[in-house]
Order: C-alpha cells, then sequence, then structure tokens
C-alpha cells in the first residue's frame, strides 16, 4: 500500500471513530435581542470564550479542539438607520493546546430590526452573516447564518428567542438548526440576571437524537454603563455532546455618540 493510500485510509477511519456529537467551535455565544447601535455610531465588541473542560476530540481533522480552548472576535458594527446595523468580525481567532494561536476567518454581518427596538413591548428582527473560514476552524471555506429574532420587553423581565439556521451553502437539506434563547430579570437599568440556552439539533433533514444534540444552559450576569456594556456567563452541558463547562465574556463600547434620542 503507498504512502498516499494509507493516509487516505487512516483518514477515513478517524473519521468513522469519531462520535457524530463532534461540534465545531465558537467564536459569538449571544443571543440577539434586536437591539442595534445608533444611526451613525461605530460600536467595538469583544467576544471571548473559554471552554474549562470540553471535547477532546476536533469535530474534523486538524480542527481546533474545544476542551481548553480560548476563542474569540472582535465585532466592529456601524448603525445604518434606525432598522439596519452592519458588522464586521476581523479578526476571528483561536488557541488550543494542540495548534497554539491562530487566525480562523472573518465575517460580514447584516442585521434588520423593528426600529427603537429597546422601547418597544415586541420588537423583532432577522440577522445575515457570511463567513470566510480558515481550514482549523471550519471543513467548509464559506459558512453563513439565518438569524431569527423574537423580543419580548414585559417591565423588568425579558424573553428572546433566535431560531438560528447554519448553512455551508451545500442545499436546503443540510441546514443545521441551532437556536438560543433568553429570559432576564432587570432590577434597573444598570445590572440584569438572565438564563441563557444554546443548542445544535443537528440538520433539519435528519435532526439528531437527543444523546447526539448539544445543549448549553448559561447563568448570566449583565452590567449596563453610558457607552460600556458587559455580559459574563457560564455555561453546562446537558448532553455528552456537549461541552461540560464553557465561561463566556462580552465587553461592548460605543466609539461615538451617533443619533440616537
Amino acid at each position: 500500500m503507498t504512502a498516499t493510500s494509507l493516509r487516505s485510509v487512516s483518514i477515513a477511519i478517524v473519521l468513522a471513530a469519531m462520535p457524530a456529537s463532534a461540534r465545531a467551535q465558537t467564536d459569538e455565544i449571544q443571543v440577539y435581542d434586536a437591539s442595534i447601535a445608533d444611526p451613525h455610531q461605530v460600536t467595538l465588541t469583544f467576544h471571548t470564550n473559554y471552554v474549562a473542560q470540553g471535547l477532546a476530540q476536533p469535530a474534523f481533522p486538524g480542527a481546533v479542539v474545544a476542551n481548553h480552548s480560548l476563542n474569540g472576535a472582535l465585532e466592529w458594527a456601524y448603525g445604518v438607520a434606525d432598522w439596519f446595523e452592519a458588522g464586521l468580525y476581523f479578526p476571528v481567532w483561536s488557541r488550543d493546546a494542540s495548534s497554539g494561536l491562530g487566525y480562523d476567518g472573518f465575517k460580514l454581518r447584516a442585521l434588520f430590526v423593528s426600529p427603537h427596538a429597546d422601547a418597544r413591548a415586541f420588537a423583532y428582527g432577522v440577522n445575515f452573516e457570511f463567513s470566510v473560514n480558515q481550514p482549523r476552524w471550519s471543513s467548509s471555506r464559506y459558512g453563513g447564518e439565518i438569524r431569527g429574532i423574537l423580543a419580548w420587553h414585559m417591565s423588568a423581565v425579558d424573553i428572546v428567542v433566535n431560531p438560528i439556521f447554519d448553512t455551508d451553502y451545500n442545499g436546503l437539506a443540510n441546514l443545521e438548526f441551532v437556536p438560543c434563547w433568553r429570559v432576564a430579570y432587570n432590577p434597573n437599568r444598570s445590572w440584569a440576571v438572565a438564563l441563557e440556552q444554546y443548542a445544535d439539533f443537528g440538520t433539519v433533514s435528519d435532526l439528531d437524537p437527543w444523546s447526539e444534540q448539544a445543549h448549553q444552559l448559561y447563568a448570566v450576569v449583565d452590567r449596563h454603563w453610558e457607552r460600556w456594556d458587559a455580559e459574563f456567563g457560564v455555561g453546562y452541558g446537558l448532553t455528552s455532546a456537549s461541552d461540560p463547562w464553557t465561561v463566556k465574556l462580552i465587553i461592548t463600547t460605543a466609539l461615538n455618540k451617533g443619533n440616537g434620542n
């Protein structure tokens, strides 16, 4: 058997042995509530998460390994109108024990929402993303996301649901259903405590059984200042296909005032 043939067989054996539950990493762990930057305002968000205890198998050969990995991105956003925000995630990065610190790609984002979502009892929107990925981050060079947003603001309580479909542009049947939701209590304008859940059900044409689905439940604390926001959360995996423990931190600042009312 030639070296090339042996290598091909070895890769095939590895792929066959890998559990279907192995998941790729993520740079952003966040529920969208339809809030956007004011028109002509520029914001910068630092996303990071650390998988304190995670899956030890890569999602595909050469992928970043979840266990003890640090992942994140810088997100640049611009308020185009009171119903449209454009964003750029650059750079997307990660660090794991096997491959070290590396560049993972970039993403473009277009977020359309009901105007002045924060002041509405019910707000809605949709977010579109297009990503260009490095081989260590995804088995597909290009990816995308369609994220619906449904948000109810009921006095001190917020309920937000994001039905999300991820795609590698390989057909509607291969869309991956990865929804998330959030229930938050806001004792005042500066603080919030919340529960969030993030899930991966598999492809819409062939949903995974429960044991192979990823489900993580997060306890989250938010802090708001005049031009800064911080969100800290600790996530626990509810299935064997989920990373058992993950910590996330999101810090956002407005780089200019914009035209908010």
